[in-house]
């Protein structure tokens, strides 16, 4: 497998004595969308967690470009990799320039106050994630596809071209999480960017991911392009979904139909008694 900025070895993790990642070797591919995909319970988050340094391994080791990544110290690992949680949350009343603005915090030195190239880049993330006509609005006064665009920007000021998200489509309305993936795909294919991004979607994951990795019981089960991997064995043996994949007409890209079950076929008519 070719070098890769951020990779995974061995990694053995989990939370309190419960083991949920089991000897995980993984390599994030450059400047693609990778997308990780698994039942609840699967190990996707912790995974996540594990490469981004907000959770130490067990066993194994995490390699940021070629060096171990506890060895950094935080602000050295934030001017080179962002991460986007689940859920985050902004102090009540802050506005979205604010909150792009702590983005800006890896630059930032006692002796060095708020520059014009701190501007420049907050300002750029705006444009980007496509919230500065929103700017001085509060946080919380948005709705939720905007609270995450204004969250993608604060990432993207950091001005760092590896990009971890945790769920980021949790919540929200269809079309906004469309848009939200067309935003993500153009900062790899446009921007050269690198994602990682943990979906619950399967038929938007293989709509939009380059990688598709699917996850079952801390393993990763297959690692591969959509077509490869978006099968209907696959998706019954990770997931114990019977469905029939097909080929979307306007992409080729596979998207799954579930299986009818008995409950949901229709039966015979019945009359209904006047």
């Amino acid at each position: 497998m070719p070098a890769s900025r951020l990779a995974g070895e061995s990694l053995t993790a989990g939370y309190e004595g419960r083991r949920v990642l089991d000897g995980v070797d993984f390599r994030v591919e450059e400047g693609r969308v990778t997308v990780l995909l698994g039942p609840n319970g699967s190990g996707k988050s912790t995974l996540l967690k594990t490469l981004a340094r907000t959770l130490t391994p067990e066993r194994g080791r995490v390699l940021l470009d070629g060096r171990e990544i506890h060895r950094y110290r935080t602000r050295e690992v934030a001017h080179r990799l962002g991460i986007l949680p689940q859920s985050p949350a902004a102090p009540e009343g802050m506005t979205v320039r604010e909150l792009v603005g702590m983005g800006r915090f890896p630059h930032q030195r006692l002796w060095r106050q708020w520059s014009t190239e701190d501007e420049r880049a907050v300002q750029e993330a705006m444009a980007i994630a496509r919230v500065d006509d929103f700017a001085n609005r509060p946080v919380d006064a948005l709705s939720g596809g905007q609270r995450q665009r204004c969250w993608i920007a604060m990432v993207l000021a950091q001005e760092t071209d590896l990009i971890l998200l945790d769920e980021p489509t949790t919540y929200l309305d269809l079309k906004v999480q469309v848009d939200l993936l067309e935003l993500l795909v153009r900062l790899a294919h446009e921007g050269g960017r690198t994602l990682l991004v943990v979906l619950h979607d399967l038929n938007l994951a293989a709509a939009y991911a380059d990688v598709l990795v699917m996850m079952r019981d801390g393993r990763i089960e297959h690692h591969g392009s959509p077509e490869a991997v978006f099968t209907a064995a696959h998706l019954k043996a990770v997931f114990d979904l019977d469905a029939e994949v097909m080929r979307a007409p306007s992409t080729g890209r596979p998207i799954c139909v579930p299986s009818l079950g008995a409950a949901a076929m229709p039966g015979p008519r019945q009359e209904v008694p006047a």
